[in-house]
Protein backbone atom coordinates (compact mmCIF):
# COMPACT_ATOMS: atom_id res chain seq x y z
CA UNK A 1 0.00 0.00 0.00
CA UNK A 2 1.33 3.44 -0.90
CA UNK A 3 1.78 6.05 1.80
CA UNK A 4 -0.78 8.24 0.08
CA UNK A 5 -3.46 5.54 0.17
CA UNK A 6 -2.55 4.63 3.75
CA UNK A 7 -3.10 8.22 4.87
CA UNK A 8 -6.34 8.61 2.91
CA UNK A 9 -7.67 5.43 4.55
CA UNK A 10 -6.46 6.67 7.96
CA UNK A 11 -8.70 9.73 7.68
CA UNK A 12 -11.75 7.53 8.32
CA UNK A 13 -10.25 6.68 11.73
CA UNK A 14 -9.23 10.26 12.58
CA UNK A 15 -10.99 11.29 15.77
CA UNK A 16 -11.42 14.93 14.68
CA UNK A 17 -12.86 14.33 11.21
CA UNK A 18 -16.39 15.31 12.36
CA UNK A 19 -15.46 18.41 14.38
CA UNK A 20 -16.30 22.01 13.50
CA UNK A 21 -13.80 21.88 10.64
CA UNK A 22 -15.31 18.75 9.09
CA UNK A 23 -16.22 20.40 5.77
CA UNK A 24 -12.74 21.85 5.31
CA UNK A 25 -11.16 18.59 6.39
CA UNK A 26 -13.25 16.60 3.92
CA UNK A 27 -12.38 18.95 1.06
CA UNK A 28 -8.69 18.77 2.01
CA UNK A 29 -8.47 14.98 2.12
CA UNK A 30 -10.26 14.73 -1.26
CA UNK A 31 -7.75 17.20 -2.70
CA UNK A 32 -4.85 15.18 -1.27
CA UNK A 33 -6.30 11.94 -2.64
CA UNK A 34 -6.68 13.44 -6.13
CA UNK A 35 -3.44 15.42 -6.23
CA UNK A 36 -1.01 13.13 -4.41
CA UNK A 37 2.46 14.08 -3.25
CA UNK A 38 4.40 16.58 -5.39
CA UNK A 39 7.12 15.23 -7.68
CA UNK A 40 10.04 16.80 -9.52
CA UNK A 41 7.70 17.26 -12.48
CA UNK A 42 6.00 20.02 -10.45
CA UNK A 43 7.86 23.26 -11.10
CA UNK A 44 7.84 24.25 -7.42
CA UNK A 45 9.47 20.91 -6.50
CA UNK A 46 11.81 20.62 -9.46
CA UNK A 47 14.95 20.36 -7.32
CA UNK A 48 13.54 18.49 -4.31
CA UNK A 49 12.66 14.82 -4.52
CA UNK A 50 10.42 13.22 -1.90
CA UNK A 51 10.92 9.67 -3.19
CA UNK A 52 13.30 8.54 -0.45
CA UNK A 53 11.29 10.22 2.30
CA UNK A 54 8.02 8.65 1.19
CA UNK A 55 9.46 5.15 1.35
CA UNK A 56 9.08 5.39 5.13
CA UNK A 57 5.90 3.86 6.54
CA UNK A 58 4.82 6.92 8.51
CA UNK A 59 1.87 6.62 10.86
CA UNK A 60 -0.26 9.75 10.78
CA UNK A 61 -2.52 8.97 13.75
CA UNK A 62 -0.94 9.19 17.21
CA UNK A 63 -2.16 6.39 19.45
CA UNK A 64 -0.23 7.24 22.61
CA UNK A 65 1.92 9.91 24.20
CA UNK A 66 5.13 9.73 26.20
CA UNK A 67 5.56 11.60 29.48
CA UNK A 68 8.55 13.91 29.79
CA UNK A 69 9.89 15.94 32.69
CA UNK A 70 11.07 19.54 32.85
CA UNK A 71 14.63 18.20 33.06
CA UNK A 72 14.13 16.42 29.73
CA UNK A 73 13.27 19.67 27.96
CA UNK A 74 15.64 22.02 29.78
CA UNK A 75 18.60 21.59 27.34
CA UNK A 76 16.53 22.86 24.44
CA UNK A 77 15.64 26.27 25.84
CA UNK A 78 17.40 29.27 24.33
CA UNK A 79 16.80 31.71 27.15
CA UNK A 80 16.10 31.04 30.82
CA UNK A 81 13.84 34.07 31.19
CA UNK A 82 11.24 33.39 28.51
CA UNK A 83 7.70 32.16 28.03
CA UNK A 84 7.85 28.45 27.24
CA UNK A 85 5.32 26.42 25.26
CA UNK A 86 5.86 22.66 24.85
CA UNK A 87 4.25 20.04 22.62
CA UNK A 88 4.99 16.34 23.06
CA UNK A 89 4.13 13.98 20.20
CA UNK A 90 1.93 16.65 18.66
CA UNK A 91 -0.05 17.45 21.82
CA UNK A 92 0.20 20.57 24.00
CA UNK A 93 1.71 19.92 27.44
CA UNK A 94 0.46 22.35 30.07
CA UNK A 95 2.70 20.66 32.67
CA UNK A 96 5.91 21.43 30.76
CA UNK A 97 4.85 24.86 29.51
CA UNK A 98 5.61 28.04 31.45
CA UNK A 99 3.63 31.08 30.35
CA UNK A 100 3.54 33.70 33.09
CA UNK A 101 1.88 36.79 31.70
CA UNK A 102 -1.50 38.46 31.55
CA UNK A 103 -0.43 40.66 28.62
CA UNK A 104 -1.27 38.04 25.98
CA UNK A 105 -3.31 34.88 25.53
CA UNK A 106 -2.10 31.36 24.78
CA UNK A 107 -4.28 28.36 24.10
CA UNK A 108 -3.91 25.04 22.38
CA UNK A 109 -5.59 24.68 19.00
CA UNK A 110 -7.30 21.53 20.27
CA UNK A 111 -8.94 23.36 23.17
CA UNK A 112 -10.13 26.23 21.00
CA UNK A 113 -11.85 23.79 18.63
CA UNK A 114 -13.83 22.53 21.64
CA UNK A 115 -14.72 25.99 22.97
CA UNK A 116 -17.88 28.07 22.51
CA UNK A 117 -15.88 30.49 20.35
CA UNK A 118 -14.73 27.82 17.91
CA UNK A 119 -17.00 28.93 15.06
CA UNK A 120 -15.95 32.59 15.30
CA UNK A 121 -12.27 31.69 15.67
CA UNK A 122 -12.11 29.32 12.73
CA UNK A 123 -14.08 31.59 10.41
CA UNK A 124 -11.79 34.52 11.23
CA UNK A 125 -8.41 32.77 11.13
CA UNK A 126 -8.31 29.17 9.96
CA UNK A 127 -7.15 28.66 6.38
CA UNK A 128 -7.63 32.36 5.58
CA UNK A 129 -4.34 33.08 3.84
CA UNK A 130 -3.13 29.60 2.95
CA UNK A 131 -2.43 28.42 -0.57
CA UNK A 132 -5.30 26.19 -1.63
CA UNK A 133 -3.14 24.43 -4.23
CA UNK A 134 -0.52 23.22 -1.73
CA UNK A 135 -0.78 19.50 -0.98
CA UNK A 136 0.97 19.61 2.38
CA UNK A 137 -1.18 22.49 3.62
CA UNK A 138 -4.24 20.47 2.64
CA UNK A 139 -2.84 17.43 4.42
CA UNK A 140 -2.35 19.51 7.56
CA UNK A 141 -5.89 20.89 7.29
CA UNK A 142 -7.26 17.36 7.09
CA UNK A 143 -5.28 15.95 10.02
CA UNK A 144 -4.41 18.91 12.28
CA UNK A 145 -5.23 17.99 15.84
CA UNK A 146 -3.31 20.44 17.98
CA UNK A 147 -0.98 23.41 17.82
CA UNK A 148 -0.53 26.75 19.51
CA UNK A 149 -2.80 29.78 19.26
CA UNK A 150 -1.34 33.07 20.47
CA UNK A 151 -3.08 36.44 20.64
CA UNK A 152 -1.18 39.62 21.52
CA UNK A 153 -3.79 42.30 22.30
CA UNK A 154 -3.69 45.86 21.00
CA UNK A 155 -0.85 48.04 22.36
CA UNK A 156 0.75 45.16 24.30
CA UNK A 157 4.52 44.65 24.20
CA UNK A 158 5.66 41.16 25.19
CA UNK A 159 9.07 41.84 26.70
CA UNK A 160 10.27 38.23 27.01
CA UNK A 161 10.55 35.91 24.00
CA UNK A 162 8.00 33.14 23.53
CA UNK A 163 9.73 29.81 22.84
CA UNK A 164 7.74 27.10 21.04
CA UNK A 165 9.21 23.62 21.45
CA UNK A 166 7.82 20.62 19.57
CA UNK A 167 9.22 17.26 20.75
CA UNK A 168 8.80 13.81 19.24
CA UNK A 169 9.45 10.79 21.45
CA UNK A 170 10.00 7.13 20.60
CA UNK A 171 6.61 5.56 19.86
CA UNK A 172 8.19 2.48 18.28
CA UNK A 173 7.37 3.46 14.70
CA UNK A 174 7.90 6.20 12.15
CA UNK A 175 5.52 9.09 12.80
CA UNK A 176 4.14 12.10 10.95
CA UNK A 177 2.90 15.08 12.99
CA UNK A 178 0.62 17.91 11.81
CA UNK A 179 0.89 20.97 14.10
CA UNK A 180 -1.39 23.90 13.25
CA UNK A 181 -0.36 27.25 14.71
CA UNK A 182 -2.34 30.51 14.55
CA UNK A 183 -0.85 33.77 15.82
CA UNK A 184 -2.28 37.29 15.86
CA UNK A 185 -0.22 40.33 16.79
CA UNK A 186 -2.68 43.10 17.56
CA UNK A 187 -2.47 46.74 16.55
CA UNK A 188 0.65 48.46 17.96
CA UNK A 189 1.68 45.20 19.69
CA UNK A 190 5.17 43.64 19.68
CA UNK A 191 6.41 40.09 20.18
CA UNK A 192 9.45 37.86 19.60
CA UNK A 193 8.87 34.14 18.98
CA UNK A 194 11.33 31.24 18.64
CA UNK A 195 10.16 27.95 17.09
CA UNK A 196 12.08 24.67 17.50
CA UNK A 197 11.43 21.00 16.63
CA UNK A 198 13.39 18.04 18.01
CA UNK A 199 13.15 14.28 17.57
CA UNK A 200 14.17 12.46 20.76
CA UNK A 201 13.96 8.97 19.24
CA UNK A 202 15.82 6.91 16.68
CA UNK A 203 12.62 6.46 14.68
CA UNK A 204 12.00 8.51 11.54
CA UNK A 205 9.82 11.57 12.06
CA UNK A 206 8.17 13.84 9.52
CA UNK A 207 6.71 17.13 10.75
CA UNK A 208 4.23 18.85 8.46
CA UNK A 209 3.59 22.17 10.17
CA UNK A 210 1.35 25.04 9.07
CA UNK A 211 1.56 28.43 10.78
CA UNK A 212 -0.79 31.31 10.00
CA UNK A 213 0.30 34.70 11.35
CA UNK A 214 -1.70 37.95 11.28
CA UNK A 215 0.23 41.16 11.95
CA UNK A 216 -2.12 44.10 12.51
CA UNK A 217 -1.50 47.82 11.91
CA UNK A 218 1.72 49.23 13.40
CA UNK A 219 2.57 45.86 14.99
CA UNK A 220 6.07 44.36 15.15
CA UNK A 221 6.79 40.62 14.85
CA UNK A 222 10.21 38.95 15.12
CA UNK A 223 9.96 35.23 14.33
CA UNK A 224 12.89 32.82 14.51
CA UNK A 225 12.91 29.24 13.24
CA UNK A 226 15.69 27.00 14.59
CA UNK A 227 16.01 23.82 12.50
CA UNK A 228 18.80 21.84 14.12
CA UNK A 229 17.20 18.43 14.50
CA UNK A 230 18.69 14.93 14.14
CA UNK A 231 19.16 13.19 10.80
CA UNK A 232 16.17 10.97 11.55
CA UNK A 233 13.92 14.00 11.08
CA UNK A 234 12.40 15.75 8.09
CA UNK A 235 10.15 18.79 7.91
CA UNK A 236 7.69 20.47 5.58
CA UNK A 237 7.06 23.97 6.94
CA UNK A 238 4.35 26.20 5.49
CA UNK A 239 4.20 29.67 7.05
CA UNK A 240 1.72 32.30 5.89
CA UNK A 241 2.04 35.89 7.12
CA UNK A 242 -0.65 38.53 6.56
CA UNK A 243 0.44 42.13 7.23
CA UNK A 244 -1.59 45.28 7.71
CA UNK A 245 -0.43 48.87 7.17
CA UNK A 246 2.72 50.21 8.87
CA UNK A 247 3.54 46.81 10.37
CA UNK A 248 6.98 45.24 10.51
CA UNK A 249 7.38 41.46 10.28
CA UNK A 250 10.66 39.55 10.09
CA UNK A 251 11.39 35.83 9.87
CA UNK A 252 14.87 34.36 10.39
CA UNK A 253 15.33 30.69 9.45
CA UNK A 254 18.42 28.80 10.65
CA UNK A 255 18.66 25.37 8.99
CA UNK A 256 21.47 23.16 10.30
CA UNK A 257 19.93 19.75 11.06
CA UNK A 258 17.45 17.26 9.69
CA UNK A 259 17.52 14.98 6.67
CA UNK A 260 15.18 16.90 4.37
CA UNK A 261 13.65 20.31 5.03
CA UNK A 262 11.28 22.30 2.86
CA UNK A 263 10.46 25.85 4.02
CA UNK A 264 7.57 27.60 2.27
CA UNK A 265 7.44 31.19 3.54
CA UNK A 266 4.66 33.41 2.18
CA UNK A 267 4.09 37.11 2.93
CA UNK A 268 0.89 38.92 1.90
CA UNK A 269 0.57 42.72 2.08
CA UNK A 270 -2.78 44.28 3.01
CA UNK A 271 -1.78 47.84 3.79
CA UNK A 272 0.66 50.60 2.92
CA UNK A 273 4.05 51.48 4.39
CA UNK A 274 4.76 48.08 5.86
CA UNK A 275 8.04 46.17 5.88
CA UNK A 276 8.78 42.46 5.45
CA UNK A 277 12.14 40.85 6.20
CA UNK A 278 13.10 37.29 5.27
CA UNK A 279 16.55 36.05 6.23
CA UNK A 280 18.11 32.63 6.48
CA UNK A 281 21.33 30.73 7.10
CA UNK A 282 21.69 27.13 5.91
CA UNK A 283 24.72 25.00 6.82
CA UNK A 284 24.60 21.41 5.57
CA UNK A 285 26.82 18.33 5.45
CA UNK A 286 26.49 14.68 4.48
CA UNK A 287 23.44 14.19 2.25
CA UNK A 288 21.25 16.80 3.93
CA UNK A 289 18.80 18.72 1.75
CA UNK A 290 17.17 22.10 2.49
CA UNK A 291 14.78 23.87 0.11
CA UNK A 292 13.77 27.49 0.85
CA UNK A 293 10.77 28.63 -1.18
CA UNK A 294 9.67 32.22 -0.56
CA UNK A 295 6.94 34.52 -1.84
CA UNK A 296 6.37 38.20 -1.05
CA UNK A 297 3.15 39.52 -2.58
CA UNK A 298 3.33 43.32 -2.80
CA UNK A 299 -0.34 44.23 -3.22
CA UNK A 300 -0.28 47.77 -1.80
CA UNK A 301 1.83 50.90 -2.52
CA UNK A 302 4.80 52.21 -0.56
CA UNK A 303 5.94 48.92 0.99
CA UNK A 304 9.35 47.30 1.41
CA UNK A 305 10.66 43.75 1.52
CA UNK A 306 14.20 42.46 2.12
CA UNK A 307 15.39 38.91 1.53
CA UNK A 308 18.89 37.69 2.38
CA UNK A 309 19.62 33.94 2.37
CA UNK A 310 23.07 32.41 2.92
CA UNK A 311 24.04 28.77 2.41
CA UNK A 312 27.23 26.87 3.28
CA UNK A 313 27.23 23.38 1.78
CA UNK A 314 29.72 20.55 2.20
CA UNK A 315 30.03 16.82 1.36
CA UNK A 316 27.07 15.67 -0.79
CA UNK A 317 24.55 18.10 0.63
CA UNK A 318 22.11 20.06 -1.51
CA UNK A 319 20.49 23.44 -1.15
CA UNK A 320 17.64 25.08 -3.03
CA UNK A 321 16.52 28.70 -3.03
CA UNK A 322 13.42 29.60 -5.01
CA UNK A 323 12.31 33.11 -4.14
CA UNK A 324 9.64 35.21 -5.80
CA UNK A 325 8.80 38.89 -5.41
CA UNK A 326 5.42 39.72 -6.93
CA UNK A 327 4.50 43.39 -7.36
CA UNK A 328 0.88 44.06 -8.27
CA UNK A 329 -0.09 46.94 -10.57
CA UNK A 330 -1.40 49.00 -7.67
CA UNK A 331 1.80 48.57 -5.64
CA UNK A 332 3.64 51.68 -6.83
CA UNK A 333 6.69 52.91 -4.86
CA UNK A 334 7.58 49.35 -3.87
CA UNK A 335 11.14 48.80 -2.66
CA UNK A 336 12.05 45.11 -2.81
CA UNK A 337 15.43 43.40 -2.47
CA UNK A 338 16.34 39.74 -2.78
CA UNK A 339 19.76 38.08 -2.50
CA UNK A 340 20.93 34.48 -2.23
CA UNK A 341 24.64 33.69 -1.67
CA UNK A 342 26.17 30.23 -1.38
CA UNK A 343 29.59 28.86 -0.45
CA UNK A 344 30.39 25.34 -1.63
CA UNK A 345 32.95 23.58 0.56
CA UNK A 346 32.89 20.41 -1.56
CA UNK A 347 32.88 19.68 -5.27
CA UNK A 348 29.99 17.29 -4.70
CA UNK A 349 27.75 19.79 -2.90
CA UNK A 350 25.05 21.38 -5.07
CA UNK A 351 22.90 24.49 -5.03
CA UNK A 352 19.95 25.36 -7.25
CA UNK A 353 19.01 29.01 -6.90
CA UNK A 354 16.24 30.89 -8.67
CA UNK A 355 15.52 34.45 -7.51
CA UNK A 356 12.50 35.84 -9.36
CA UNK A 357 10.79 39.19 -9.93
CA UNK A 358 7.27 39.48 -11.28
CA UNK A 359 6.46 43.19 -11.60
CA UNK A 360 3.29 44.81 -12.91
CA UNK A 361 3.90 48.31 -11.50
CA UNK A 362 6.18 50.84 -13.19
CA UNK A 363 7.39 53.05 -10.30
CA UNK A 364 9.37 50.59 -8.19
CA UNK A 365 12.86 49.78 -6.96
CA UNK A 366 13.39 46.02 -7.17
CA UNK A 367 16.57 43.98 -7.37
CA UNK A 368 17.56 40.35 -7.07
CA UNK A 369 20.72 38.33 -7.41
CA UNK A 370 22.73 35.29 -6.38
CA UNK A 371 26.35 34.25 -6.03
CA UNK A 372 27.93 30.80 -5.80
CA UNK A 373 31.58 30.20 -4.97
CA UNK A 374 34.21 28.88 -2.58
CA UNK A 375 35.82 30.39 0.50
CA UNK A 376 38.30 33.15 -0.32
CA UNK A 377 41.60 31.26 -0.50
CA UNK A 378 43.69 34.43 -0.10
CA UNK A 379 41.82 35.41 3.05
CA UNK A 380 42.19 31.86 4.41
CA UNK A 381 45.92 31.89 3.66
CA UNK A 382 46.25 35.25 5.42
CA UNK A 383 44.63 33.85 8.57
CA UNK A 384 46.91 30.80 8.47
CA UNK A 385 49.99 33.04 8.27
CA UNK A 386 48.76 34.66 11.48
CA UNK A 387 48.76 31.30 13.29
CA UNK A 388 45.10 30.40 12.88
CA UNK A 389 44.62 26.73 11.88
CA UNK A 390 42.81 26.08 8.61
CA UNK A 391 39.67 24.65 10.23
CA UNK A 392 39.27 27.61 12.56
CA UNK A 393 40.07 29.99 9.71
CA UNK A 394 37.28 28.47 7.63
CA UNK A 395 34.93 28.91 10.59
CA UNK A 396 35.84 32.58 10.94
CA UNK A 397 35.35 33.25 7.24
CA UNK A 398 32.09 31.35 7.27
CA UNK A 399 30.82 33.35 10.21
CA UNK A 400 31.72 36.59 8.44
CA UNK A 401 29.82 35.34 5.39
CA UNK A 402 26.69 34.64 7.47
CA UNK A 403 26.96 37.72 9.67
CA UNK A 404 24.58 39.83 7.59
CA UNK A 405 21.84 37.50 8.80
CA UNK A 406 23.01 37.11 12.40
CA UNK A 407 23.44 40.83 12.99
CA UNK A 408 19.68 41.43 12.71
CA UNK A 409 18.79 38.86 15.42
CA UNK A 410 17.20 40.83 18.27
CA UNK A 411 17.59 38.22 21.03
CA UNK A 412 21.21 38.15 22.31
CA UNK A 413 20.89 34.67 23.82
CA UNK A 414 19.63 33.37 20.48
CA UNK A 415 22.49 34.98 18.59
CA UNK A 416 24.95 33.27 20.96
CA UNK A 417 23.22 29.91 20.54
CA UNK A 418 23.21 30.15 16.75
CA UNK A 419 26.91 31.05 16.76
CA UNK A 420 27.54 27.94 18.85
CA UNK A 421 25.52 25.83 16.40
CA UNK A 422 27.60 27.17 13.53
CA UNK A 423 30.78 26.22 15.38
CA UNK A 424 29.52 22.69 15.99
CA UNK A 425 28.29 22.31 12.43
CA UNK A 426 31.65 23.33 11.06
CA UNK A 427 33.42 20.84 13.29
CA UNK A 428 35.57 23.32 15.15
CA UNK A 429 35.82 23.98 18.87
CA UNK A 430 36.08 27.69 18.33
CA UNK A 431 33.02 29.56 19.57
CA UNK A 432 32.58 32.63 17.45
Amino acid sequence: MSLQKKWVDSFQLFENKEDILKNKRQEAIIFFEQKGFPTKKDEAWKYTSLSTLLKNDFEILVSKQTSLTSEDVRPFWIQEDSHKVVFVDGVYSSELSQVQSDSFMVSSFREILKSEDAADFTSKYFDRETRKDDVFTALNTAFSKDGICIYIPKNKVVEKPIELLFLATDLGKAMCYQPRNIIEVGENAQVKIIEMHHNLSTQKVLTNVVTEIFVDKNAILDYYKIQNDSLTSSMIDNTYISQEGNSNASVHTFSFGGELTRNNLNFYHHGERLESTLKGVTILSGTQHVDNYTLVNHAEPNCESHQDYKAILSDNSAGVFNGKIMVEKIAQKTNAYQQNDTILLSKKATINTKPQLEIFADDVKCSHGCTVGELDKDALFYLQTRGIPKKEGEALLTYAFANTVLESVRIPALEDRVSEMISVKLGTGVLI
